[in-house]
Order: C-alpha cells, then sequence, then structure tokens
C-alpha cells in the first residue's frame, strides 16, 4: 500500500473524527474514535485506488510528507 499523508481531525458538524487523504481527492473516513476513522478513510483508500486502476485514472504519487497528523 502507498504511503498517502492522512490529516485526522474532530468534525463537529459531523459530530466524529474524519480522516482525509488529501492527495487523493475526495478520499475519507469517519468514525467515532481516532483509529476507527484512520481505518474506514485506508478502506476508502483501497477502493479509491481499485476504481482509478479499473478505469485507468492517474493514480498521484505519495508526495512522502507527513504521514499521520493527529
Amino acid at each position: 500500500m502507498d504511503k498517502y499523508e492522512v490529516i485526522i481531525f474532530w468534525s463537529a458538524e459531523d459530530e466524529s473524527y474524519v480522516a482525509e487523504i488529501p492527495e487523493l481527492p475526495g478520499c475519507m473516513g469517519h468514525g467515532d474514535t481516532q483509529e476507527e476513522a484512520l481505518a474506514n478513510a485506508k478502506a476508502a483508500e483501497r477502493l479509491w485506488l481499485e476504481t482509478a486502476k479499473e478505469f485507468g485514472d492517474p493514480i498521484p504519487k505519495p508526495l512522502g510528507r507527513r504521514l499521520v497528523f493527529a
């Protein structure tokens, strides 16, 4: 699995943690805990990459900055 940056933050609007993978547009996960949000984001990442490969869409290379920011 590639190493994309993950940003985890609390969303008062959603009343949950959000884990976002900014290098993959629209790729994020939510959860009641930071760990749950991260697990859901990693599942979304797998689906994002599989779908991009299936349709021949470009897949960004990881920039290699922060890996997790919480």
